[in-house]
Order: C-alpha cells, then sequence, then structure tokens
C-alpha cells in the first residue's frame, strides 16, 4: 500500500522552487501549490501515516482524523487566497517564507506525536518571524526580534513540558494531555504563547501590523489557529481554559476601543475572538468543541478578509491610521463591500459565517449553566461588533471625507477579497457543509426565531450605544499616541537587564576578574617564594593598622627590615613541618570546593 503524501511535504518543497521559476509561470505556480495541498487532503483517509523510528521514540508525521482534517482543509484555502492576494508582490522570499509557514501550521495539525510537533512548531515561529521582517522598515525588525525571542521562550516551555511527559509516560503520542503534573503546565503555557494568553498576548498587536500588507493575512490565520488545534487535542475540557477565554474575549475590546492603527485594531479584536475558541475547548462538549473548531474555520475567513480590506487601503494610500482616513467609500466601493461583509462576519450578523459558529459556543455555555460565562460571551459579542464590526469600516471608509482619492487595488487582491467574502457568506447561509467537518455530528440549529431575534438586539443596541457615546462626544477620540501593553514590561525589562550587564554588572565583573585571575594569583606566586618571611610580613602589616600608636615605629622597622630581607635565599631548604602544612592547607581547599559543587 503505498502511503499518501503529507501536506506540508507539498508546500514547504514547493516553496524551496520558487526563486527558481520565472515570469507568468510563477503566478500560475503560487496558486497551483495550495490547489495540490487542498486535493491531497480531500483524499487523505483516516489513520497514521508514516511511521519513523527515532532514539527509541515513534515518530508519527501524518495523522488523520477529522480534527486535523477540519483544520487542513482551512489552512489550504486560506493558503490559496493569501497567495492570490500577493500575487503581484515580486519578493521571491516573502512568498517563500510564507508557503513555509502555512507548510509548518499543516506539519504540526498533523503530527502524531509530540517531537515533530515540536519540529514544526518552531519551524513556524522562524517563518512567521521571517514575514515580519518582509516589512523592512526599522519597527518591523524590532517587533521580529521581540517576536521570536517570545515564541523561543514558549517553545522553551514547550519542549521542557515535552521532555517531562516523555519521561513520566515513556510515550511520545501527541494526544489527551490533561492538566495533571508540572509537565502538563509547561506544556499548556507553551501552547498559550502562541494561542496568545492573557499576560503573554502583545506580541500579536505589536508584531502582525509591522509585517507587510499580505503578510499580515498569513500571519493571521495560522499561529493562534494552529494552537486552538493543539489545546483542543491536549487539553479540552480543562476547566482552567473557560475562565482564560471570557478573559481573552474581554480585555482587548477595551484596547481596540483606543487604538488609531486599524490593523491593530484588527489584531486585538483577533485575540477577543480566539478567546471564544479557547473557552470552547476549556468547556469541553461536543456541542462546545464543534463550536471551536467552526469558529476557528470561520474565523481564518473573515479575520483574512478584513486584513486584506485593511491591506488594500495601506497597498493604495500608504496609510492605516484611523486619524489619516475616511471617505474612501467614494473612490474604493468594492474594497468597502468586502470589508463590510467581513465585518458584518466576525460580528455574527445572520446570514454570515461568525453567526452559524460563534452561536455554538455561546449555546453550549448556556447549556452546561455557565451564567457567568455565558454573559461574558454575550458582553464580548457586542463589544466585537463594536470595534470590528463598526469602527473599522466606519473610520476607514465613511467617518470624514479625508481629502484622499485613490483607486481599487490590483485585480487579484479583489478577487482575493471577493472568495473570502463569497465563503462568509454561503457558509452563513448553508452552514451543513461545515457542520459536517466538524469533530462530532452535529444536532445544533442555529436559525431559531429566538437566537436570530436575540443576537440581532444584541447588535443594534451596541450599534446604538456607539452612535450615542459619539453624538455626545463621550466616545474616546482617535488619536495619534503609543498605547502601553503588557510588553511594555519586557520592552523596559529588558532595556533594564542591558544597562545592568553593561555599567554595574560589568564593573563587577571586571572586579572580580581582576582579584580572582591577577591579584590572587600574584599573592600566591609572592607567598611561596617565602612562606615563613611572608607570614611574618603579613602579620606585621596587620599589627601596623591595628596596634597602639606607641609601638607603630617599633613595627614599622621591623616590617621595613622583612621587606628588604625578602624573598631571602629560594634555594634554602623549607622544614618538613612547612612543607606538610601546605599539603593540608591546599588539601583542605581542594575538599572545599568539592563538596561546595557536588
Amino acid at each position: 500500500m503505498i502511503e499518501p503524501i503529507p501536506p506540508f511535504f507539498i508546500l514547504i518543497l514547493g516553496a524551496c522552487l520558487i526563486p527558481f521559476i520565472r515570469g507568468s509561470l510563477k503566478l500560475a505556480y503560487l496558486l497551483l501549490i495550495p490547489v495540490a495541498t487542498f486535493i491531497n487532503i480531500l483524499l487523505l483517509k483516516e489513520g497514521t501515516y508514516w511511521i519513523i523510528y527515532f532514539l527509541n521514540y515513534e515518530l508519527v508525521l501524518l495523522k488523520i482524523d477529522k480534527l486535523s482534517l477540519a483544520f487542513g482543509y482551512i489552512f489550504a484555502i486560506v493558503t490559496f487566497i493569501g497567495n492570490l492576494y500577493a500575487l503581484h508582490v515580486r519578493d521571491d522570499s516573502q512568498h517563500v517564507a510564507a508557503m513555509i509557514y502555512s507548510g509548518s501550521a499543516l506539519g504540526a495539525v498533523f503530527a502524531g506525536d509530540f517531537i515533530t510537533l515540536f519540529i514544526f512548531w518552531e519551524i513556524m515561529a522562524l517563518a512567521a518571524t521571517y514575514l515580519i521582517w518582509t516589512g523592512k522598515t526599522k519597527n518591523s525588525y524590532k517587533a521580529g526580534m521581540r517576536y521570536l525571542a517570545v515564541h523561543l521562550f514558549g517553545g522553551l516551555c514547550l519542549l521542557i513540558g515535552i521532555m517531562m511527559y516523555l519521561h513520566s509516560t515513556g510515550s511520545s503520542e501527541f494526544r489527551y494531555v490533561g492538566l495533571n503534573s508540572v509537565g502538563s503546565y509547561f506544556i499548556l503555557i507553551g501552547f498559550g504563547v502562541n494561542a496568545a494568553f492573557p499576560i503573554l498576548h502583545a506580541w500579536l498587536p505589536d508584531a502582525y501590523p509591522e509585517s507587510t500588507f499580505s503578510g499580515t493575512v498569513f500571519l493571521s490565520a495560522f499561529t493562534t489557529k494552529t494552537a486552538v488545534y493543539v489545546l483542543t487535542r491536549a487539553f479540552a475540557g480543562s476547566e482552567i481554559l473557560i475562565w482564560i477565554g471570557v478573559v481573552m474575549t474581554a480585555f482587548p475590546i477595551f484596547y481596540a476601543v483606543i487604538e488609531n492603527n486599524l490593523r491593530r485594531v484588527l489584531s486585538y479584536s483577533l485575540i477577543n475572538q480566539v478567546g471564544f475558541m479557547v473557552t470552547g475547548v476549556g468547556i469541553g462538549t461536543a456541542l462546545s468543541i464543534n463550536g471551536a473548531v467552526a469558529h476557528a474555520f470561520c474565523h481564518i475567513l473573515y479575520k483574512a478578509l478584513l486584513f486584506m480590506s485593511m491591506g488594500a487601503v495601506l497597498h493604495q494610500t500608504g496609510k492605516i491610521n484611523a486619524t489619516d482616513l475616511g471617505g474612501l467609500y467614494k473612490t474604493m466601493p468594492l474594497t468597502t463591500v468586502f470589508c463590510i461583509i467581513g465585518a458584518a462576519s466576525i460580528s455574527g450578523f445572520p446570514l454570515t459565517s461568525g453567526f452559524v459558529s460563534k452561536s455554538m459556543i455561546v449555546s453550549a455555555a448556556a447549556v452546561e449553566g455557565m451564567a457567568i460565562t455565558w454573559f461574558g460571551l454575550l458582553f464580548a459579542s457586542a463589544g466585537v461588533f463594536h470595534h470590528s464590526g463598526i469602527k473599522i469600516p466606519y473610520f476607514a471608509f465613511f467617518c470624514r471625507d479625508s481629502g484622499i482619492r485613490t483607486k481599487e487595488p490590483p485585480v487579484n487582491m479583489l478577487l482575493a477579497m471577493g472568495i473570502a467574502a463569497f465563503f462568509c457568506i454561503s457558509i452563513g447561509v448553508f452552514p451543513d457543509p461545515l457542520y459536517s467537518i466538524l469533530p462530532y455530528s452535529v444536532d445544533y440549529i442555529p436559525y431559531t426565531a429566538t437566537h436570530v431575534v436575540d443576537h440581532l438586539q444584541l447588535l443594534c443596541f451596541s450599534a446604538l450605544a456607539f452612535i450615542l457615546l459619539l453624538l455626545s462626544g463621550l466616545y474616546p477620540s482617535e488619536i495619534r499616541a503609543i498605547n502601553l501593553d503588557t510588553d511594555w514590561l519586557y520592552r523596559k525589562g529588558a532595556e533594564i537587564f542591558i544597562w545592568f550587564i553593561n555599567k554595574p554588572g560589568a564593573t563587577v565583573s571586571s572586579a572580580i576578574n581582576r582579584v580572582v585571575f591577577d591579584k590572587i594569583p600574584t599573592f600566591l606566586g609572592w607567598l611561596v617564594k617565602n612562606p615563613i618571611l611572608a607570614i611574618k610580613i603579613i602579620r606585621d602589616s596587620l599589627l601596623l593598622a591595628f596596634s597602639i600608636p606607641e609601638k607603630r615605629e617599633e613595627i614599622r622597622e621591623r616590617l621595613k627590615a622583612e621587606k628588604k630581607m625578602y624573598p631571602g635565599d629560594p634555594n634554602a631548604p623549607m622544614p618538613l613541618g612547612i612543607l606538610v602544612l601546605w599539603a593540608i592547607f591546599f588539601l583542605l581547599v581542594y575538599l572545599i570546593i568539592y563538596y561546595s559543587l557536588a
């Protein structure tokens, strides 16, 4: 039996060949690779394949079930959309990084063991870092370095957890872990960094807006959704994830309201939406797990659409701050429509994809009687409509006339946005195809009268609140400012650490080196030339410092004579007792050092 081709192999190998293809053939090639990947995933059958034995561990490069297939489908789809959107980009390295990034995400999704997962996890971090650097600005370089540092920390935590897990279980299989050991908590932290858990989240709004207009589309799709996948696989039903997820849905709302950079607004919105997924994973029922997976699927599409619409604005105008934009609906009508579709989807309007996926998670909380969780998710739903459903299209395309007169972006960018918009609406109108690929059988009807009316009421009151705040002047004005987030701690902390290393730390280190490697060896070399006379000199030096004034002159004369006499005849025989005393002394020093380091 011929084993199936791992999907990551097609993308990563395809990425390596990109620099060798020229002309219009490259355009077709960039679209053909994700299409071939998607067809390959469609042909996969459930099971485990490509089993390799390494250091007494079983590595499974391809583990296929309904959970991994669902993420595989959407990763291939968004890779095609992202490549189409970036088709006119002439930087081969950007295409290579994007394909390796998506390929490593697929490698992680289909990994059947922790070792394989970790390898693709780190490749994904490196490829994403390069995508951030493709912004080719000072800010993008610094943001990429911070991104890399944070994700290396997360990878280190994951590696520690995996090593503990391997030691305790003797198995490398990537399966349900649960929170039952120190190693499992390290694994959770490693996954949590990529999922943008609270406090660990600041890398996302810091780095994503600094990439290129097309690089951000890929960044929004893979890192956090791969984290949702691994959390679902390893920690489904862990109660702590419920509370982490609820906090994730709530706190980004306040940052998004005051943020001026619209791509940074979308970055905070991304954390909010991942919070819904994490909550669904934490609830752990069939309905909530289906909801988390469905929401990840839909979120990739509508978030990519929103980032593409803002990328089109940036590409055409060179501006992305709310204070610089407005009135673009006059010259970019198609982009405006696509942005509104994405905004409606993320807000969960009926007949859009967000409605049929997010409602599953909210309903799961209600079914389980989790009143606080349910209320928190409703609050977050209203908030996301405010900052992504209203703020993004309003300040970019309406609000006021900024005086900018431009035109629609290139055709390939419009086609990519059109495909994503089509999925957003078609999934919302016909959710059954999406429900059919979810991990568990779906017995859920999103379009009930009660549910539709309740959600429309929520959205209407949220819109009313926005209008009233805007008219009353209480709405936070869009200003050019830097908003502090938790990354301030490690940014300033790193500066303080570097200052300490370069200033007092370097001074102390230099002093220690001078004493240990200069003063002490010099003193010992002086001492061994005539130990008896040297000890007398040391004794009289101490007596001179601490004796009464009447005897200091006598001691000073004696010390002067001893220094003049030193070292005397170096070949004079040393008494045997002195030799034994020195041997005992050095043996004692050796034993102290040995047992202190043992």
